[in-house]
């Protein structure tokens, strides 16, 4: 997709939606990364089921490692893998207290050094809690990269760094958020809807109807 095409696809997307959101509920930096934690695998929607009860008893990371693994684990049972997130939820709280005050770092590579934390989920972190201009590509921005010609890649890193260098800087901060809702709702996996789609004209997909 020319550079051209990529400064329209984003106009058009602000021009939507200015300020788009993601549907992690969440109060503080702290919730944002057990949330995100959470997410892998599994629908926002069922982890908001699941973190509306966890931080009423769990709001901060002395109280995650206070409730323990297996009162989290019960917390958080109707989602995928819920034992192994369980134990990342209450080691990740404690290396927060023990390395950081209990403060979530804003650096990459001491969110990557948490457990359960990898580059998606510290990318999430540090555009929605602390402002910075990362792209999270999940399996819907890896879709869409590679479905629209917007940055087509084998790979999420590829996706990723095709994306950065693309997306004009004015857009970045909100470029993962609008390429995931584009993806989630109107761009999906099986049926994309093509009749709805804001970038219809500007999209390289083959098979577009």
């Amino acid at each position: 997709m020319s550079p051209q095409k990529i400064r329209e696809l984003f106009a058009r997307f602000a021009a939507a939606n200015p300020e788009p959101r993601g549907e992690l509920e969440h109060a503080t930096p702290y919730q944002l990364l057990i949330a995100v934690i959470l997410s892998a695998q599994a629908t926002d929607k069922s982890v908001n089921l699941c973190t509306r009860e966890l931080f009423r008893k769990a709001p901060e990371p002395a109280h995650m490692v206070a409730l323990g693994e297996e009162a989290v684990a019960e917390c958080i049972r109707t989602i995928g893998l819920y034992r192994n997130k369980a134990k990342n939820l209450v080691a990740a709280s404690r290396l927060l207290l023990e390395r950081h005050g209990g403060a979530v770092p804003q650096e990459r590579e001491a969110l990557e050094a948490l457990p359960g934390v990898g580059r998606k989920t510290a990318n999430v972190v540090l555009n929605i809690a602390f402002g910075q201009p990362t792209i999270a590509v999940d399996t819907h921005i890896f879709r869409l990269g590679n479905r629209t010609g917007l940055a087509p890649g084998s790979d999420v890193l590829e996706v990723e760094q095709k994306l950065l260098k693309a997306v004009p800087p004015q857009y970045r901060l909100h470029a993962h958020h609008w390429l995931i809702l584009h993806g989630r709702y109107v761009c999906k996996a099986r049926k994309p809807d093509c009749a709805a789609c804001l970038i219809r004209d500007l999209c390289h997909y083959p098979a577009k109807d």
